[in-house]
């Protein structure tokens, strides 16, 4: 019985060991405002319309405020998510 509870214990602690894991790399691809990335980390003013490709899109026209809650880091640094 015991043996069994030792092998139980390993496995959970394994799974999250590995879900740390994941979340580490996920996190240095993505900055965000607050660990959640439900705080908005910038607010900016758009420069230009622009009228995205399909609904996960934000459309804006020139000089609307737009609240940004994260940014894509490395190749898609210019990926941001707000509303």
């Amino acid at each position: 019985m015991s043996r069994i509870l030792d092998q139980r214990v390993l496995l959970l602690v394994m799974s999250l060991l590995t879900s740390l894991q994941s979340t580490k790399v996920f996190s240095e691809w993505k900055k965000c405002g607050d660990r959640e990335c439900e705080k908005a980390m910038s607010r900016v003013q758009a420069t230009t319309d622009y009228s995205g490709p399909d609904c996960r899109y934000l459309n804006f026209k020139t000089g609307e405020e737009i609240m940004v809650y994260s940014k894509l880091s490395r190749k898609n640094e210019n990926l941001w998510t707000g509303s």
